[in-house]
């Protein structure tokens, strides 16, 4: 009993790991499962066609692209404008910045279904045909507040004297932002970027409002789940899953080499 009550905090963050990391487990298994019917929810047996062949299905591919693409052009737009809102959030004083601040997290704490139905309306309203473009509009939109959020808490922990001291160094304004400012601000809006990335190619509600005749990734997934789920809908989740895994992995390699360089 003492043992766990001096590690029950380690005990509940590896179940609470547990119980997140287990249905990713399960979409791997079911990724190599060959079912008889066509909903791929029960064990068979063991194959590999899925794998060798994960186009096998017809639009599956053209609505993965379609979804990254979107999830990179939003992530582009809403880290470019979020890092400028942040700097110009925190750096300078101006009126309504209050309000501003508070503005920010309205998209984060509103059900995306109401932020869905007001875009469509202003879409509809403006006489916008609804595809690719409003659905790169509306990810953008719904991006910004978290790329905000992330550049905004990096912004604030920054020291102005290492600023003031290539300054003092004769450095003009442009230098000191890309070889100061810049690199001391860049994890985070690494991470602002890479929580766009995640939020925008994994995006339903907003999507399926404003998509017209275009079809992502998620919104085939819902599709197919209505007529069968195909076991490549697993491989993609999987190598998805993995590809995430492994840039997070690399991330912290780098990060502790850094430290590890700055200390010796």
């Amino acid at each position: 009993m003492r043992w766990i009550r001096r590690n029950l905090v380690v005990i509940a963050g590896l179940l609470t790991l547990a119980y997140m990391i287990v249905p990713n487990i399960v979409v791997m298994v079911f990724s190599f499962n060959k079912p008889n019917g066509r909903f791929n929810y029960a064990w068979q047996r063991f194959s590999l066609d899925a794998w060798k062949d994960p186009c096998g299905v017809a639009d599956l591919c053209g609505s993965l692209t379609l979804s990254l693409q979107i999830a990179a052009w939003a992530t582009l737009g809403a880290t470019v404008l979020g890092t400028m809102i942040a700097f110009a959030l925190v750096r300078y004083r101006f009126r309504a910045r209050g309000a501003i601040n508070s503005l920010i997290f309205l998209p984060m704490a509103m059900p995306e279904v109401v932020m869905a139905a007001s875009l469509l309306t202003l879409f509809l309203n403006m006489g916008a045909e609804l595809g690719f473009w409003t659905v790169l509009i509306a990810h953008i939109m719904f991006c910004l507040s978290f790329v905000v959020t992330a550049v905004k808490a990096r912004v604030m922990s920054m020291d102005p004297r290492l600023e003031e001291a290539a300054r003092d160094l004769y450095a003009g304004p442009a230098q000191t932002f890309v070889r100061v400012t810049l690199p001391i601000a860049a994890p985070g809006i690494a991470a602002g970027a890479l929580l766009a990335f995640a939020l925008s190619f994994d995006d339903f509600i907003i999507t399926n409002f404003n998509a017209g005749s275009t079809v992502t990734f998620p919104m085939f997934v819902w599709g197919s789940a209505q007529r069968g789920t195909p076991v490549q809908i697993n491989v993609i989740g999987t190598a998805m899953f993995v590809i995430a895994v492994l840039v997070v992995v690399a991330g912290q390699i780098v990060t502790s080499r850094r430290k590890k360089a700055a200390t010796s």
